[in-house]
């Protein structure tokens, strides 16, 4: 049997509590990770709506219509506190958080209150769960459907009529969307390509009656097209407000919703469990696809997904020639010397600077005096609105390279010095130069360093969020980096940001409760998108790994 001193001597403990400290950190992240994708995802499923009565402790009662959207045992004392009359021996009170919607109404989204005092609990199947463009859901029950302010359904005959129109008005709120954001967009853009180009001529002194009369006919062009989508929009606005619908709340009054205002309509209690999962997939979809509403707090967040991954991918374009040419220079050509050795200590020291410095950095050199710079000589007609001399997508992707570049040239410096010294004296004995055996040996068997260096960067990357906030993201952007406007890929425009999307929902949105389910839902997305990319790089290192393995040994 061994003895105690020798099962010390042997390092067995220390492989005990490391493979523990590992253990326990996969657990932290797997569990941190779950609680995220529960609390989020969540959301999604087509949650029951009661229809109780709530008796107040402090008497009266009322009926209570909604989700429940929270619960928790609070200390009787602080209820008692804050006025509440509870009974005397109680410890603890079960209190649950009702979304009640209707915050036009009521000017409530939700309300605490005790679980024990709501009474005679249903769960009616034809209740309605309204998403609405504006003030948040709507909960209430069908009365009747309107076209053009008469009723043309009422009764148990109305819901069908109610879903049907409900169709007809998705689609023609597409059609008139994609005529706004896609026809019109372009003729904006093209108007307003056409006024720097007239102010152009102008400073040039080169804006004679012929071009003039040029500019003028390519305006009225626009302005022929214009007016043909404006009516096409205005007979489609004039369809879609056709069609109303009469519902009543839990308070008893009936309100009058045109179907315009209307996202969705569903009734949550009488799906089934398979049409539950449709539609918890059909609204999972939504939440990918679309574009946020309501202060960031409902609708989509495709505009986020897209600018990171954008964003991300510009910023790894930029980084990784130059911490690869860096490295390559600091490892094969520079004099190893004091003065290198400062280098490395220097670019160590960056990677341990806050990244708010960084942006501070970007925002002063980059936007004020780069883009300042380029509007002078390439854009005065804009002036004195600024083209690039504003925070911008290209600012944030080159103010994040610069923050993550001595990752890339620490990580390639260490793949350049694996490499044996007989590859490259066998290289160079057999002819080829120092440059060709730099570039068809070396750099390609340090092209998995590479790519471990260009993984880190991309994970540091795409969470930054305090630099980004001064270089150009924004809360909300009214267009995408890239559309079917030349040149396609628009460096200048501002753009949306997961990490800054969670930041604006959780801590800046009015309604709290209602942007909470969003939150982890973003989070875990973020980290999917982080994790994405990630795994990305690694396959291709992989993969470049094996292929230069035997070159190694």
């Amino acid at each position: 049997m061994m003895s105690m001193k020798e099962w010390f001597r042997r390092g067995e403990p220390w492989v005990w509590i490391n493979g523990g400290a590992v253990a326990i950190s996969m657990i932290m992240v797997i569990g941190l990770l779950g609680l995220i994708a529960v609390r989020g995802l969540s959301h999604f499923w087509p949650h029951t709506i009661i229809d109780g009565t709530y008796h107040k402790p402090e008497g009266g009662s009322y009926r209570i219509i909604g989700e429940i959207a929270n619960e928790e045992w609070v200390p009787a004392i602080r209820l008692r506190e804050a006025g509440i009359p509870i009974e005397e021996g109680v410890d603890e009170v079960h209190r649950l958080l009702v979304k009640t919607g209707n915050r036009d109404i009521t000017g409530l989204d939700f309300r605490w209150v005790l679980a024990d005092n709501i009474k005679d609990i249903t769960i009616p199947d034809d209740i309605l769960n309204v998403e609405r463009l504006e003030w948040g859901n709507y909960y209430g029950f069908l009365r009747s459907v309107k076209e053009n302010g008469q009723v043309i359904a009422e009764g148990d005959g109305a819901h069908e009529v109610l879903f049907s129109r409900l169709n007809r008005a998705i689609a023609l709120s597409e059609q008139i969307t994609d005529i706004e954001k896609g026809d019109i967009g372009a003729i904006n853009y093209g108007l307003e390509k056409l006024r720097l180009k007239r102010r152009s001529l102008e400073l040039e002194g080169a804006l004679t009656p012929q071009a003039e009369a040029d500019l003028q006919a390519e305006r009225a062009e626009f302005d022929a097209r214009f007016k043909i989508l404006q009516k096409e929009r205005n007979d489609l606005l004039a369809d879609l407000s056709r069609d109303s619908f009469v519902a009543v709340n839990m308070s008893g009054v009936e309100t009058e919703i045109p179907f315009s205002k209307v996202v969705n309509i569903f009734q949550p209690n009488g799906l089934a469990f398979s049409e539950k999962i449709v539609f918890y997939v059909e609204r999972f979809t939504e939440f990918l696809t679309r574009d946020p509403r309501e202060a960031n707090t409902e609708g989509g967040i495709f505009p986020a997904i897209f600018g990171t991954v954008m964003m991300v991918l510009l910023m790894s374009v930029i980084v990784t020639p130059f911490g690869v040419v860096a490295a390559v220079y600091l490892r094969e050509y520079a004099r190893q010397g004091p003065l290198t050795r400062t280098i490395r200590i220097a670019v160590n020291n960056l990677a341990g600077v806050p990244s708010i410095v960084y942006g501070v950095f970007g925002l002063g050199f980059f936007v004020y005096f780069v883009g300042g710079s380029l509007d002078e000589v390439f854009y005065p007609e804009a002036a004195p609105a600024p083209v690039f001399g504003t925070p911008g997508l290209m600012w944030a992707s080159l103010t994040l390279a610069i923050l993550t570049v001595p990752v890339v040239i620490v990580a390639t410096e260490e793949g350049l010095a694996r490499i044996p010294k007989t590859v490259r004296e066998g290289s160079l004995a057999l002819g080829a130069t120092k440059f060709e055996t730099l570039w068809k040996v070396i750099l390609p068997m340090s092209s998995p360093a590479m790519m471990t260096g260009l993984i880190l960067a991309i994970a540091r990357a795409a969470g930054e969020v305090a630099p980004l906030m001064l270089v150009g993201v924004v809360k909300l952007a009214p267009v995408l980096p890239v559309d079917g406007n030349a040149p396609f890929l628009h460096l200048d425009r501002k753009f949306m940001h997961l990490g800054f999307h969670i930041y604006d929902v959780g801590f800046q949105s009015p309604h709290v409760e209602a942007a909470r389910p969003l939150v982890y839902a973003t989070a875990f997305l973020l980290v999917a998108v982080i994790a994405i990319l990630n795994l990305t790089a690694v396959m291709i290192r992989n993969r470049l790994r094996e292929k230069y393995r035997a070159l190694e040994t």
